[in-house]
């Protein structure tokens, strides 16, 4: 047989790409293809449809019996076939499209989350030509639509291509000889007859000895990973006479043993009459190509800075673990990790050093968990460990308090010392939720739980945490309404002297009410004004509304010092003072009627900027008191550190003082070292006149408290300039 005589029986899909490729013969007009989608989730339709319907016709069912018909009225040129569905598996309903004769020539893709051998040998004893994994993946889906449509396309076009075939049969053999792809055609017995140098390269077998030889001699095939030998698909493309896709996984071992990864099209040659004469296997050497797509694949699941899997790889073990524990009755528990105070870290030490910190979280997260477990990074100071397959809590308790120990325990960097914190919240499968992102939600509400309760600690999720939430949410949306519409009430409490019974000032205090005009004590909205930062529009409106109402005292002959709240995040706002010397400017109130409350909290983020902060203050006039002293972990610090006015002792040194020696010594000290220090004291939470008593016979000058009045609105203050009776 000569080369020409041997290159004319190659007339597959290799003849269609030369003519595409070379521009040799005439342009083919590939009709739009059809395609009809098969499966029983409605999710994954939709999926198919999005990734193909640009480029092919889509017809989707979701039942069998209504796919056997629509492939009978439109004869779709590739079907997708869910493997898993409940009134007739894919393997059944491929069968019976398959005794439809109109679709002899129609290709199965198999769409399915199964991953085992056994499966896929099934699908292509049946006639699969390829496989799409779950989740769908639009892009690959595709892609493998588009190349069996392609081969169809390309099918209809032989007919077109027949006559300048022969006119180009002296071109061909060099042509063959020159493309990328291995080319091997063999009889209608799948033995030998034609390879291409590309072939002969990656088989190890020159064109001479193949010759007569059985494709699965020179074609050693096998499985990459178990190493199981693999039918050819040309065998199969004979015996169904149908193109045949090479499974997944497929190896090449080539005759001096050098293996290659591959992928390949096995295609029947049939003869105008009809006749199967032999069949072609175009494959190409893919292993570059499988190598970097399991880096990009790596890539797209995995956080680059740690190495952990990332959100997307997360939550496909979450389905997986969820999967098995419907099996076993297990549990599965999400707990979502939070680092306490990272910002400030971050800026504190700088990104370089932040990032290392958490690489260092991600190694002992990575180290508390068993292997079968995952720990995920999926934001900036966030990370998630999901434990698979519990028996018990003791398992959850257990992994719980490891983290927290671990993270407890101090980073060294750069010779640096580092402590860090945690919030964890805690969902489980299936007590709490039954999907991944319910078990992310309700970790996200637990978590939230610990943030608003001081940090560092760990909160199981429950139902009643959601109605807190919601609670929360509504309160938040309240506050937004109130301060856009400034309808904020502010509430004065007196102060007065225990020498004299005179005024000596007015506690604003902020007030605000709901839509049925129930006032909402300031416990239930400060804490969200503080979480969502509306604490700073909510504390400017306050200092506004107080600085005027203390103008208008002024105005009527009753001069009279208000002491203003300051939060710590208006406080350490940019801009703060200058904030509050226009207040007074706008107000047209003299600086020395306003006193700033700052609690401990205000100070500890930049200690050297607070300092400027009050000194700046009280150099205009305004007077600054350290608001519920004795309730923070530096109080005595802070008082040497900074220049306060006034002294405010907390209510908590003031319950038990008539009650109790050891309150009373409790309260001569802090009395003691605030005259060593030149300090005004102010004793809040005065209840009753055993209290009153007590403070008098130490010598306390002022005091504030419900024996006195309670927080009242402006109209009501009528007889607040009446001094008291001591």
């Amino acid at each position: 047989m000569t080369e020409i005589q041997k290159s004319t029986k190659i007339y597959g899909e290799v003849i269609i790409c030369i003519i595409v490729y070379e521009g040799l013969l005439m342009k083919l007009d590939f009709q739009k293809g059809v395609v009809l989608a098969v499966d029983d989730q409605e999710a994954d339709l939709l999926i198919v449809e999005n990734a193909l319907k640009d480029y092919y016709s889509v017809i989707k069912t979701t039942s069998p019996f209504e796919a056997l018909k629509l492939a009978e009225k439109h004869s779709p040129d590739v079907i997708l076939l869910d493997i898993e569905m409940p009134d007739m598996d894919g393997f059944t309903l491929c069968k019976a499209l398959q005794a439809i004769p109109t679709l002899v020539n129609t290709s199965f893709i198999f769409i399915t989350s199964h991953k085992d051998v056994q499966s896929e040998a099934q699908a292509l004893e049946i006639g699969a030509v390829d496989f799409i994994s779950k989740p769908i993946h639009m892009e690959v889906c595709r892609l493998r639509v588009k190349s069996q449509i392609t081969i169809k396309q390309q099918a209809r076009s032989l007919h077109q291509a027949y006559s300048a075939m022969h006119r180009e049969k002296t071109h061909l053999n060099t042509i063959l000889h020159c493309i990328g792809d291995a080319v091997i055609a063999t009889d209608k017995d799948a033995k030998i007859t034609y390879i291409n140098p590309v072939g002969q390269r990656l088989t190890g077998w020159t064109d001479k000895q193949a010759q007569g030889e059985s494709i699965d001699t020179v074609m050693n095939l096998q499985d990459a990973s178990s190493g199981k030998k693999m039918e050819n698909p040309l065998k199969v493309a004979l015996r169904q006479r149908r193109t045949v896709a090479m499974a997944l996984n497929a190896e090449l071992v080539a005759k001096d043993g050098e293996r290659y990864r591959v992928e390949d099209t096995a295609s029947p040659i049939v003869d105008m009459a009809g006749h199967l004469s032999g069949g072609v296997i175009v494959f190409q050497d893919v292993t570059d190509a499988i190598a970097m797509a399991i880096q990009m694949t790596h890539l797209t699941n995995h956080d680059q800075l740690t190495g952990l899997p990332n959100r997307v790889l997360l939550h496909d073990r979450m389905l997986q673990s969820i999967t098995l524990a419907e099996s076993t009755g297990h549990m599965v528990a999400t707990l979502l990790i939070d680092l306490d105070n990272f910002k400030y870290i971050n800026d504190a030490v700088g990104h370089h050093l932040g990032d290392n910190i958490i690489q260092h979280v991600a190694r002992r997260l990575d180290g508390v968990v068993d292997s079968r477990d995952t720990v995920s990074r999926i934001g900036g100071d966030e990370f998630v460990v999901m434990i698979s397959d519990c028996k018990s809590m003791n398992c959850i308790n257990r992994v719980s308090s490891q983290i927290l120990d671990a993270i407890n325990e101090p980073f060294v960097l750069n010779g640096e010392e580092h402590r860090l914190s945690v919030s964890m919240g805690i969902s489980i499968y299936p007590k709490d939720a039954n999907t991944p992102e319910e078990l992310m939600r309700h970790a996200d509400t637990a978590m939230y739980k610990v943030k608003s309760e001081g940090k560092n600690n760990i909160a199981f999720y429950s139902n009643s945490l959601s109605h807190e939430l919601e609670e929360r949410l509504s309160i938040e949306k309240l506050l937004h309404q109130r301060i856009k519409e400034d309808a904020l009430e502010v509430y004065f409490q007196p102060k007065y002297s225990l020498i004299n019974g005179e005024l000596t000032g007015m506690e604003a205090l902020v007030r605000m009410f709901n839509q049925t005009g129930q006032l909402l004590p300031p416990i239930v909205f400060i804490p969200v004004a503080e979480e969502s930062d509306l604490i700073i529009q909510l504390g400017k409106q306050v200092l506004e509304k107080s600085c005027r109402q203390a103008k208008m005292w002024l105005d009527e002959g009753r001069p009279t010092k208000v002491a203003v709240n300051i939060g710590a995040a208006q406080f350490n706002k940019f801009g703060f003072t200058k904030t509050v010397a226009d207040t007074l400017l706008k107000c047209d109130l003299p600086a020395k009627y306003l006193e700033l409350e700052i609690t401990e909290s205000a100070l500890v983020e930049n200690i050297n900027a607070a300092k400027q902060a009050i000194t700046s203050l009280q150099k205009i006039g305004i007077s600054i008191a350290l608001d519920d002293f004795g309730t923070g972990y530096s109080s005595l610090s802070y008082l040497r550190s900074f220049n306060f006015n006034v002294l405010k002792v907390d209510r908590s040194f003031i319950n038990d003082i008539a009650l109790e020696e050891q309150a009373r010594n409790l309260f001569k000290a802090i009395k003691h070292l605030a005259d060593s220090l030149n300090l005004n004291v102010v004793c809040e939470g005065v209840e009753n006149e055993a209290q009153l008593n007590i403070l008098k016979e130490m010598g306390c000058t002022e005091a504030q408290g419900y024996y006195f009045s309670k927080p009242l609105p402006v109209d009501e203050l009528t007889n607040a300039w009446k001094p008291i009776i001591l």
